[in-house]
């Protein structure tokens, strides 16, 4: 891993494909336009993380036939204007005592409705309404929630080396020593390793020991991990901006029958997930596969989760495996498969991988072992 190729920079020809894409995609829906806060969708489309989250306005604006225009703080526009997206978008700056919701109200049909990015502040969404009162909005996860779901070659290649690097990761802490040390001591290793293998940030190291593995989402603690412990471990974070996301469960020490018997159906029931991924079947039929095997084998009530997420510039984004949801799978659509069964007070298993849809069917993100791995 430590020796894999660099990550290619996106260009501001690919930002520019994401923004009229994007713009494209709103009047579809019947939206006057696009307003993106700071956060992933605005890394996505432009390449611009403002290094500080401020109360000052940035907001970009896409509409349909229009050039994007950024608005951004006069102070904050130097480094706006060195985003890899700068080129193919207009900045226009605003200094401190002007009105930055009359300048951003310039850009907008006063009467239309308009797709706003989920985490832009209240505070700027209800100014924009008392300017321009006629408007109306829909958050942009609820208006176009798969703008982000379908990954071009270039984004692919990154989710797959982030999975490899998170393969690593498990690779190297199966090697240390469980039994003894405490969760936290567990997770700490995990985070240094996916830190090893590249990645900039980490979002999550669960190490659910014993009876805390029923908790599918666990934060690792105090607890020493004993000999006898069926351990649930789940990481992930970002490398090079896309997301890594598995889950593997391992045991100290030699397991019980039943605690095999459980682990081999997750595994199967992982498997039937896997197997149902295919360009046209919906995202639902992905979950029944793999929850039919677990409630076959009358374990039902012990699987409380959806099957699965979307990752991207996310480690979770539509979309979303779970009964109820209807979207069809698309090739370049990336997703965890990852069942489990959780016992109250005595063990969890839960087996994860990242997979995407090709032409034919799905392929893996993650292939360390399915099978369970016996630690000290």
């Amino acid at each position: 891993m430590t020796g894999s190729r660099p990550a290619v920079p996106f260009t501001a020809d690919d930002y520019r494909a994401r923004m009229e894409r994007a713009a494209r995609a709103a009047a579809d829906a019947g939206l006057a336009g696009l307003l993106v806060a700071p956060g992933p969708d605005l890394v996505w489309l432009t390449g611009y993380a403002p290094t500080a989250d401020t109360e000052r306005l940035t907001l970009l604006v896409l509409t349909p036939g229009r050039d994007p225009v950024l608005v951004v703080p006069t102070l904050e526009a130097p480094d706006a204007g060195k985003a890899a997206g700068a080129p193919a978008l207009t900045l226009r700056d605003w200094t401190d005592g002007k009105d930055p919701y009359a300048a951003t109200a310039a850009l907008l049909d006063g009467s239309g409705r308009f797709g706003i990015s989920d985490n832009a502040w209240a505070m700027h969404l209800l100014a924009l309404q008392r300017t321009l009162p006629g408007t109306s909005y829909a958050s942009l996860t609820e208006a176009l929630p798969m703008l982000r779901a379908v990954k071009d070659t270039a984004e692919l290649e990154l989710l797959a080396a982030a999975g490899a690097a998170a393969d690593a990761a498990f690779e190297e802490v199966r090697k240390v020593r469980f039994g003894g040390r405490r969760e936290s001591e567990v997770a700490a290793d995990l985070a240094g390793l996916l830190r090893r293998f590249g990645h900039s940030q980490v979002d999550f190291t669960i190490v659910a020991s014993g009876p805390n593995g029923a908790n599918p989402h666990h934060e690792a603690g105090d607890r020493v991990i004993e000999d006898g412990d069926m351990i649930v471990l789940d990481f992930g974070g970002l490398k090079d901006g896309y997301g890594s996301d598995t889950s593997r469960t391992v045991h100290v020490g030699e397991p019980t029958d039943e605690e095999r018997r459980v682990h081999d159906l997750v595994r199967e029931a992982q498997e039937a997930g896997f197997r149902a991924v295919r360009p046209g079947a919906a995202c639902q039929d992905v979950d029944r596969a793999a929850r039919a095997v677990i409630a076959d084998a009358g374990y039902g009530e012990y699987f409380i989760h959806r099957t699965g997420h979307g990752i991207g510039v996310t480690t979770h984004e539509p979309p979303y495996m779970i009964e109820g949801e209807e979207q069809p799978l698309e090739p370049g659509m990336c997703f965890s498969v990852e069942p489990g069964v959780y016992l109250p007070g005595r063990f969890g298993v839960r087996i994860e991988d990242i997979v995407t849809v090709t032409e034919d069917g799905g392929r893996r993100f993650n292939d360390t072992t399915r099978e369970l791995v016996l630690v000290e």
